[in-house]
This record gives structure tokens, sequence and C-alpha cells, in this order.
């Protein structure tokens, strides 16, 4: 049995967490190689989209949303995991939270970094994305306040500074250690981003009281960001999209992949690092149990749509429903609901399938579902729209698909160089401190 980190001498736990950084392995190497390869077939496939146009997309009228919002929104709501995870369970005190609140940070920087790209990629005329922001031009004119996409970019700017800084701060006493004894280069990066920690009562006491601002800003920020992406939607006069649920939906969806995609993150670490003694069951289970909860939850906003536009019985929310329910799109619908309800009920519901693989195959099955409930929200909807329009059938090109697949392999690189660079667990947060003593 693995023991708890908390009852580990701190040379020891400083030793375990720092050693990952010293050593390269072959399969490290190949596996951020194939990484890396992948990532740049989906460059590859935007550049031959720049150079083609919008054309080599399945996107055509009346769907003009497609799987680069579904990413978006996807990956948004990845972010999810750092910002509200960590800055809730920092804000309450909760001892067990050490080893998860790193990684959770880490997965909220990285999926911004990647959901962001994606209103670029979607312009079409990505040369031109500076036309969004808020600047005297030589135009004269001033960016159009009513649309989506600027609401993105200032929510989205300013999520991805606020989570840096975030992530940044609890870095900063590691790096100090780091820039002790190490290898000329790192000495001076880690020095450099210390910037001069000496550990003294005032620097400690500053950086709590930093990190606990941080938190409060930040859960501000997540909600509100996330709820101007289901604004997106909920602005539109459009079937199943004009809805006031939306805001709270979008962010207990957030929530719920988020949590998903930490677990798998936990799960994947605890393997490779050989983090077992600090990544416990324990961790595992009592997120199991927050996802579990978030999966009802999710399930009672997914009824709440639903019925609503059921009982309602409007022609247009119908035709939209019926394609979500029983028609062209039902095996989508259908199997979002036996991903993110039937397997995390049955797989963490029952205790003793609570387990570490239980809990991770769960997740994964939630991250799966979740992407599946994106593209049902957005592509049936414009399929069949209000106005009087030919309705159609979305189907993805392999340039979507490409681009699609490149973004899961930037998060599994970036994850991978990052933990190489840093330690995956603030190990500062298990030696006792000056502030402590307050």
């Amino acid at each position: 049995m693995a023991t708890a980190p908390d009852l580990l001498p701190y040379d020891r736990i400083r030793a375990d967490l720092f050693r990952p950084l010293s050593r390269v392995s072959r399969r490290y190497m190949l596996a951020t190689l194939i990484f890396f390869l992948v990532g740049a077939a989906g460059l590859v496939a935007w550049g031959f989209q720049l150079r083609r146009g919008m054309g080599v997309t399945g996107l055509q009228r009346p769907v003009f949303w497609g799987v680069y919002i579904v990413d978006f929104v996807f990956w948004i709501g990845i972010s999810h995991a750092g910002t509200l995870i960590s800055a809730i369970l920092r804000l309450t005190d909760a001892a067990w939270r050490k080893p998860v609140t790193r990684a959770a940070e880490a997965i909220t920087v990285f999926a911004l970094m990647i959901g962001g790209m994606f209103p670029i990629i979607h312009l079409g005329r990505a040369w031109l994305f500076y036309w969004l922001l808020p600047y005297p031009n030589s135009r004269l004119l001033w960016p159009n306040f009513r649309s989506p996409l600027l609401w993105d970019l200032t929510a989205i700017v300013t999520y991805v500074t606020g989570s840096v800084i975030y992530l940044y701060l609890p870095l900063i006493p590691d790096m100090a250690q780091l820039a002790e004894h190490n290898t000329p280069w790192r000495r001076r990066l880690y020095g450099a981003l210390s910037l001069g920690w000496t550990g003294s009562d005032r620097e400690w006491h500053a950086l709590e009281r930093a990190m606990k601002l941080m938190a409060c800003v930040i859960l501000a920020v997540a909600v509100s960001v996330h709820t101007v992406v289901a604004w997106d939607f909920a602005m539109a006069l459009a079937p199943m999209w004009h809805s006031t649920i939306f805001g709270p939906y979008f962010v207990a969806g957030a929530i719920f992949s988020g949590i998903a995609a930490l677990i798998v993150a936990m799960g994947i670490l605890r393997k490779v690092l050989h983090l077992e003694s600090y990544l416990t069951r324990r961790h595992f289970d009592r997120l199991a149990k927050l996802l579990l909860l978030m999966s009802l939850l999710w399930l009672y906003f997914t009824m709440a749509e639903n019925l609503t536009v059921w009982y309602g019985n409007e022609p247009k929310e119908m035709a939209v429903f019926g394609a979500r329910t029983r028609g062209a799109y039902a095996p989508w619908f259908w199997t979002t609901v036996f991903l993110n309800f039937v397997v995390p009920f049955v797989l963490l519901g029952i205790r003793r399938l609570r387990t570490i693989a239980g809990a991770t195959i769960a997740s994964a099955s939630v991250l799966t579902g979740m992407w599946i409930e994106r593209f049902i929200i957005v592509v049936p909807t414009l399929a069949n729209p209000r106005l009087p329009s030919a309705s159609s059938f979305y189907r993805p090109t392999w340039v979507e698909a490409a681009i699609t697949v490149a973004t899961f392999a930037a998060m599994a690189m970036l994850f991978m160089i990052f933990a190489k660079l840093f330690p995956m667990i603030a190990v500062w947060e298990f030696q006792p401190h000056p502030q402590e003593d307050d």
C-alpha cells in the first residue's frame, strides 16, 4: 500500500517529485516526436485550408458552424478543470488537494491556448484576426461590439492572462529550489523565473495573499467566460439555442468535462511518472464522486432543455428535436446520454467499481461524450434553420478531422514538455513554511 505523502520525509518527497525532470527516456522522446508529427499534420491541413479557402471544409449553407466551433466550445470547457477545481479547493483549504492542483492549472492554460485558436481558424482569412481587436485604426472603425467574436476574444484573453498568473505563482518556490542545484541552462531558467525568491516570511505571506486573490478572481472569470460562450448561441433566434438555461448549462458542462480531463491526466501521470505514493486512491475517489455529481447535474440540464421543447411543440423547435432524438443525429444523441450518464453512473455509483481504473475509464467516456454533445448542440440546429432555407446534413472533411486530432496531440505534447521542465506536484506545499505558523 502506498504511503500518504504527508507522512513521508520532505527530502524523500523532493527527490521523488524532482526526479522526472532529470531523465529523458527513449519512450518519452518517441512519444513527443509522434505527438509533434500529428500536430504538424494539423498545421499542414490548416495551411491547405488557408490556401484553398473554406470550401475544403464541410461547411455549407445553412451549416456555417461545424467542427471548429465544436472544438472551440469543448476546449474552453476543458479549461475549467484548473480554475474551478484548484481555486475552490485552495480557497477552502482542502488539504488533500496538494497533489492535484498543478496538473489542473496546467490543463487550464494549455486548453485555453488550443481553444483560443479555433475562432481564428474558423475565420478563414486568419491573417485579418486583428480586426477583432478594439483599437483606433486607420479604417476609422471600431470592431462590432455586437459580434460574439469580439465577446469571445475579450473573454479568452482575460481568462488566459489570469490562468497563466494563477499557474505561475505556485511555481515560484519550486523554481527557486530547482535553481540551486541543476544544469547551467536550467539554473539560469529557474533563477530568472523565480524572481529572486529567498523564502522569507514577507515573501511567503505575499505569495499566499496573491494566490488567494487570484483564486477569487479566476473563479469569477471562469464562470463568465463560459457564460459568454453560451451567449454566442443563446443570443441567436435559432431553434433550441434561444434559451435562458444555456449559461448555467454550459458552465455545468464545462466543469463536468474539466473534472474528467483532470482525472484522465492524473491517471496517466500516476502511471508514467510513478507517483503512486502521491496520487492515491483517495484523490481519485473524491474527484470521482464529484464527477458523478456533475453527471447527474448534466442529466438534469439535458432533460430540462429537451422536455420544455417537447412540451412546447413549436414546429421549428420540434424539427431540431426530432433530428436529435429520432432522426439523422439520433445515434450521436443517445451515444452522448450513454457516455455521459450511464457509464459514469455505473462505474462511479457502485463503490466496488469506483477504483482508479474505473474513474479513469469513466472520465475518458465523459470526455468523448462531451465532445459529441457539443456537436449535437451546434450542428442539428443549423441543419434545420428557423428561416425558410433548405435543410442540410453536415459532414466534416479530412481537413477538419486532421486539425481536430492535432489539437489533442498538441495538448499531450505541451503536457509532456511541461512535465519535464516543472514538477507536476507542488513540492513546497509539503514543506512547513512560515505563513503556516500564523
